[in-house]
């Protein structure tokens, strides 16, 4: 959902979180996460490294931008685009995270 209409009241279903459509709520539940509530306190790198071993492929870097965002929201965060993350992510996770 666009974050801008997000309302933290109303967050019911994955896809009702910041970032997040259809794809990426089908894309959870691969890795076993089926409610908003399950986000509470997930590390996003650790999260990255399950979506990579459920997809058996190494996931493009900027989704570790959309988990964050959406950890940072369920932990009690403004809801923010994606990109807003992605400078933290080079800091944070530096190249552990590249694309091959």
């Amino acid at each position: 959902m666009n974050p801008a209409k997000v309302i933290r009241e109303k967050v019911e279903k994955l896809t009702d979180l910041p970032n997040v459509g259809k794809t990426v709520a089908g894309d959870f539940a691969r890795i076993g996460i089926t409610r908003p509530e399950q986000l509470r306190g997930e590390d996003p790198y650790d999260m990255y490294v399950r979506f990579c071993k459920a997809f058996g492929e190494r996931q493009d870097p900027c989704m570790v931008d959309v988990l964050m965002s959406i950890t940072d929201f369920m932990d009690g965060g403004e809801a923010k685009v994606w990109w807003d993350y992605t400078a933290q992510r080079k800091v944070r996770y530096g190249d552990r995270i590249t694309v091959r």
